[in-house]
């Protein structure tokens, strides 16, 4: 299985696949100039990797996003969900700033958006 590694930037978050593991991390911040551009790799990569895959783990530990950074984001989810109808087990974990009460809320918004198992954990500041 291919890695996926994207560095970190002051705009654009880290991206990091396990392929041992199965699990795609994404940290930072994420206002790229063009989000979709800046995302595409992302999503062909989580393409063919569901495919192929049985089980897989997102964890998100973005401090901020843009508006469209936010649909990427919700894009990435709507992938995710459609590869459980194939059976893929899915789990996302999405990680939150504890002293930042609009993290907590953004990360439940996203939650509403899945039906597939979804844990939001706080980081301590």
């Amino acid at each position: 299985m291919e890695r996926l590694n994207i560095e970190a930037t002051l705009s654009t978050p880290l991206i990091r696949f396990d392929p041992e593991k199965y699990v795609l991390e994404l940290a930072g911040e994420s206002y790229p100039e063009n989000s979709f551009e800046f995302y595409e790799p992302v999503f062909a990569f989580l393409k063919d990797t569901l495919a192929q895959s049985r089980s897989f783990r997102l964890e998100v530990n973005i401090r901020y996003m843009n508006s469209s950074s936010t649909k990427c984001v919700l894009d990435m989810l709507d992938l995710l969900e459609e590869a459980s109808t194939r059976n893929v087990q899915v789990e996302i974990v999405w990680y939150y700033d504890s002293e930042n009460p609009r993290a907590l809320d953004l990360a439940e918004e996203f939650q509403e958006e899945v039906t597939l198992p979804f844990s939001i954990m706080p980081i301590e500041g």
